[in-house]
This record gives C-alpha cells, sequence and structure tokens, in this order.
C-alpha cells in the first residue's frame, strides 16, 4: 500500500482542530477531495460521526454540489470509548444514564459548521439502518466501530450500495498487528479481493478503493 501524495487543505466553515476526533489532516483532506467528486454521484454516507470531525469534510464536500451527508452512528461510543476504556472521554459520559452521549456534541459541531440543511443524522446501529435502505450511495465512509464483528457487519451491510464509479474509504487500515488493531485492516482485505473495486493509493490509515 502506497501513500499518495498529500492533497491541499479544504477551506472549512470552522476550525477542524477544535473537534474532538482521531482523524489526521492528510486523511481529512482526501475524504473532502473524493466527496467532492463522489458526491455528484449520489449521496454520501459516513457509519461512525463520533463529535463531526470527519463529517465537516465530508459534509462541506456534499454541500459544494447540494448534495446531502448521511452520518450514522449510535452516538454511544466503540469498545475502546467506554467508561475505563484507552479512549475514555467524561466529557462525553452521560452520568446520569451511565452511557457514552456523543450526539449532543455532534449536533453543536453541525450547527458551528453551517451543515444542518447537508448533513442528515442517522442515530442507530449499521445493521439496523441498513435493513431496509435502498438508495444508491456515491461514497461510503467506514469508521465504525473496530471490532471484528462490528467492521465486517459495516461492510457487508453497506459496501455494495456503492455506484459504480463510486469511493469506498476505510479508516485505520494497520497491516502490521503491532500498530493497531487488524478488523479495519481485515475488510479492506475483503475489499481488495471482492472484485468490486479498484485500489485506490493510501492515504496515512485511509484505506481507498473504487467501484468498478
Amino acid at each position: 500500500m502506497n501513500d499518495q501524495n498529500t492533497l491541499p487543505s479544504p477551506e472549512l466553515p470552522l476550525d477542524i482542530d477544535s473537534i474532538k476526533g482521531f482523524l489526521a489532516a492528510d486523511e481529512g483532506a482526501t475524504l473532502y477531495h473524493y466527496a467532492l467528486e463522489a458526491s455528484k454521484l449520489g449521496p454520501c454516507l459516513e457509519i461512525g460521526s463520533y463529535c463531526g470531525k470527519s463529517t465537516v469534510y465530508l459534509g462541506s464536500a456534499c454541500q459544494q454540489n447540494q448534495s446531502t451527508l448521511f452520518a450514522l452512528d449510535h452516538h454511544r461510543g466503540s469498545e475502546e470509548h467506554q467508561l475505563g476504556e484507552e479512549y475514555h472521554d467524561p466529557d462525553l459520559y452521560d452520568s446520569g444514564i451511565a452511557l457514552m452521549d456523543s450526539f449532543r456534541t455532534f449536533r453543536t459541531t453541525m450547527r458551528e459548521a453551517n451543515l444542518d440543511n447537508t448533513v442528515v443524522p442517522v442515530v442507530s446501529s449499521s445493521a439496523t439502518a441498513s435493513r431496509h435502505w435502498a438508495t444508491p450511495l456515491g461514497m461510503v465512509f467506514i469508521d465504525g466501530g473496530h471490532s471484528e464483528e462490528a467492521a465486517q457487519t459495516d461492510y457487508r451491510s453497506w459496501s455494495t450500495f456503492i455506484r459504480p464509479g463510486g469511493i469506498l474509504a476505510i479508516h485505520d487500515i494497520f497491516p502490521n498487528p503491532e500498530d493497531g488493531g487488524q478488523a479495519p485492516y481485515n475488510i479492506w482485505k475483503l475489499a481488495k479481493a471482492s472484485g468490486l473495486f479498484d485500489e485506490l493509493p493510501t492515504v496515512n490509515t485511509l484505506g481507498l478503493f473504487r467501484r468498478r
């Protein structure tokens, strides 16, 4: 897997570094670049919005084409966000119900980015949201739960909805197990072997494909 040349940073409606999240700047610029192209084919979908960092990149690109970004997240956090885990954020923990909740912060981000008329939040699990889905998509960005079951569900539930010429992007690709979890890399390998996609250059930990 080879990194492509870094794309220029897009003009965004707010300070992207002010948003909680785990997306590198070169990955965000790449998402914006491909969403700007793919949103001409149809609406885009991200799986795993968290507080909205990737959503701002993708949504800002969709907005340029009067397209729509569906932002799918149950907003209860992945395994690593839970109380006592490595990436737990006490600011996003609702002690009243003893659950993590990033949705309020996400909505604030969308309002501040002027994306309320572009981004459609889908507050649900991936499997539930896909059950009756029928809309073809220009781009799917997978950055949801990193357990093997969650990643497999995201890939199998949504990859077939991508239009020909559309983009599949998968975050946190670590070929070396010592660098990170293997579930996203495993679905990257599935996509590569599927015959449905042509591989595009990887950017940092962002794996990319174009639907044949």
